[in-house]
């Protein structure tokens, strides 16, 4: 398949006005091409308006069809083949193995949904049927389900450039749901993100849908983003990226004359807790494990371990010698941008300028274009809570451990985290009644509590949690990835004494979906 650089519309190629996006290769510095000019505003309006007159049929097709549509999305990306591989290893210097696992992911959790879509539980549908009798007064019939909300605007992400952006969870979830979904491309991967464009586009035409169902949108700067945010038919927005977008964004829909929803994903740190048990009896293991997570993809996941907390004392010096000798002989991995690995620079340089911080290890010198040089720091519980700045993510391979007095000043610091993703506790013989109280105070502050492991490696399920507490995400109360993560995009009705024939599929009396449905408080 040639790249065009066009953006993608109803259907049709559009070729953008405004200033061009074109691909760097972080490994090695070369353009890429071909060029990807950003559209006017004008255009998104259309791409928009094109959304909208299709949500008014895709709303209703039936689980049938949404499902076989995820499917087909699936079917078709994984026909793409190599060349869709060789493209994101060119825009991201990320390794083939790596990619390979990401489009398998992608292609999982569409059909994920497709299943979630099928099964009709998501529609939450409640029966409470009416009481005419009822004395002092009787009940009317009333029928509640979830509904789809409306066109989402989807904001690929730099890390992820398949699960997390053209056809990533944001956009399945969202059209399982039955909402069209309008895509603003990163502008890091950009012919991925048009090969991967093409196939949805082609999945649209398979499955014989309104063409406004699905558009891939590409500008430069944040001219496009905010158009797209503001417009008065997009009635939801999937982000991931840097709480500065995040929260740009979220100021935009806040501003509109209708508010609507902005579900971003933006920063956090993910603590790890190593208690004092788990360190005399397998300190070494754990530092092994923790390497290895700090190391995956260059450090650059949204759960890699940012900070350590652990209490001082002899334990930890040991953890740390060996943690700091795997990491100084760690080798260098290329980030996804010169902008992320300058980024990383910066935050690595601050630390080690910093009076209350120690370097304990960095990893071997870089050889090549933008690599990640892994950084391992230490600094007391105390200073960390007197410094905020001690707090910000650096995204990118970088720790900074905690040596805390006491379980009370663990405490006391868990209390002062801002929201985070993922926290680990890691827990031996002795450290139960710790452990007890850290879930405690952790449930107040993370969408994900795992023991004995790293947040790194998100499962595609049912029961996965993927938010968390701001500045994690923007709304605790939701997932972006996991079958829940469909309830980002629907929103209740109540239908009180309808008629049979005008009720939604899911609350005839017939059930002729055959979903999962509470009626009179009893499942049906």
């Amino acid at each position: 398949m040639e790249l065009t650089g066009h953006n993608l519309i109803g259907g049709r190629e559009v070729a953008g006005t405004r200033e061009g996006i074109r691909a760097i290769n972080p490994a090695t510095g070369e353009a890429l091409g071909p060029d990807f000019p950003g559209l006017d505003g004008a255009a998104v309006a259309d791409a928009c308006v094109l959304a909208w007159e299709a949500f008014r049929e895709y709303r209703n097709s039936s689980p049938a069809v949404r499902a076989a549509f995820l499917e087909t999305i699936a079917d078709r990306i994984e026909a793409l083949g190599d060349q869709l591989i060789e493209r994101a290893m060119q825009e991201t210097g990320l390794p083939r193995a790596r990619l390979e696992g990401e489009r398998g992911r992608s292609c999982n959790q569409l059909r994920l949904f497709a299943g979630v879509v099928r099964d009709g539980r998501y529609l939450d549908a409640r029966i409470d049927p009416a009481l005419p009798n009822r004395a002092p007064l009787p009940r009317p019939d009333l029928r509640y389900n979830l509904i789809a909300l409306g066109p989402v605007a989807v904001f690929g992400a730099s890390n992820f450039p398949l699960a997390f952006s053209v056809a990533g969870g944001d956009t399945a979830s969202a059209l399982a749901a039955g909402c069209p979904v309008v895509v603003k491309a990163h502008s890091a991967h950009p012919g991925t993100s048009e090969l991967v464009g093409r196939a949805v586009q082609q999945a649209v035409r398979d499955c014989d849908l309104p063409d406004g169902v699905f558009a891939l949108l590409y500008g430069a700067g944040n001219e496009i983003g905010t158009a797209l945010v503001a417009d008065p038919h997009i009635k939801a927005v999937g982000f991931t990226g840097s709480r500065r977008g995040g929260t740009a964004l979220m100021q935009v829909a806040q501003n509109r004359p209708e508010p609507i929803p902005v579900y971003a994903e933006m920063s956090s740190i993910n603590p790890v807790y190593l208690l004092p048990g788990v360190l005399s009896e397998r300190g070494k293991a754990v530092a092994e494990a923790f390497v290895a997570a700090q190391q995956m993809g260059a450090g650059q996941f949204c759960t890699s371990p940012g900070l350590v907390l652990a209490l001082d004392g002899e334990p930890l010096d040991a953890f740390l010698d060996h943690a700091a000798a795997r990491i100084a002989a760690s080798p260098c991995q290329t980030m996804l941008t010169p902008g992320i690995h300058q980024a990383f620079e910066q935050g690595l340089a601050a630390l080690e300028a910093h009076p209350a911080v120690t370097t304990q290890a960095r990893a071997c010198p870089a050889d090549g274009n933008n690599q990640c040089r892994a950084g391992l720091f230490v600094a007391a519980a105390a200073d960390f809570l007197a410094d905020e700045r001690l707090a910000a993510e650096v995204f990118g391979a970088c720790t900074l451990v905690l040596r805390c007095r006491d379980a009370a000043e663990m405490l006391q610091l868990t209390r002062a985290l801002e929201g985070q993703l993922t926290a680990a506790i890691h827990s031996g013989a002795g450290d139960e009644a710790l452990a007890r109280e850290l879930v405690g105070e952790l449930e107040l502050k993370v969408g994900r509590v795992l023991f004995n492991g790293f947040g790194t490696g998100v499962e595609v399920c049912q029961a996965m949690v993927h938010g968390g507490p701001f500045p994690a995400t923007s709304d605790s109360r939701t997932t972006s990835v996991g079958a829940a993560a469909i309830q980002r995009f629907v929103r209740p009705v109540c239908y009180q004494d309808v008629p049979d024939a005008l009720l939604p599929p899911a609350l005839r009396q017939d059930n002729p979906l055959g979903v999962p449905r509470l009626v009179n408080c009893r499942a049906e």
